[in-house]
């Protein structure tokens, strides 16, 4: 049995005509803000103006994207951004080490083992050397 995988999730499904259901709502919550705003205020000098910057805003609401994202969500981070605490307080917390510079210094010196030979060591280590090489004649010519 097969089934059709949907596609186009990011895409919202147009509701009324060329609209999807959140424009539309902010387009008639817009004009009919601006109605009421037209018919309630006394002064037409004062509800045209109040009027327009609605509409324009429902637009912005509805149409309108920064970088790629709705108006709406710019608003919603804006509000967030201004209504939460922005008290950002880092101290620099100086560290103390545990031990001063000279101690950490011969500690590593310590640790690490360097082979001490003595002359007679060395000239051992010489003489197995040439011995073995010259018991081995065809190796240093291979090696060439």
């Amino acid at each position: 049995m097969q089934f059709q995988v949907p596609q186009f999730i990011e895409v919202e499904d147009k509701i009324f005509g060329p609209l999807t259901l959140k424009e539309f709502l902010y387009l008639g919550g817009g004009i009919g803000m601006a109605v009421v705003l037209f018919l309630f205020v006394p002064y037409k000098i004062i509800s045209v103006p109040l009027s327009l910057i609605v509409i324009a805003f429902s637009l912005a609401l509805a149409f309108y994207k920064i970088n790629g994202k709705p108006f709406a969500n710019i608003l919603e981070a804006a509000f967030y951004y201004w209504g939460g605490s922005k008290l950002y307080i880092w101290k620099k917390v100086d560290k103390k080490p545990a031990q001063k510079p000279e101690e950490i210094v011969q500690q590593a010196k310590s640790m690490i083992s360097v082979p001490k030979l003595s002359v007679s060591k060395l000239k051992d280590l010489t003489w197995s050397l040439d011995i073995k090489e010259s018991l081995n004649p065809g190796t240093r010519e291979m090696k060439k």
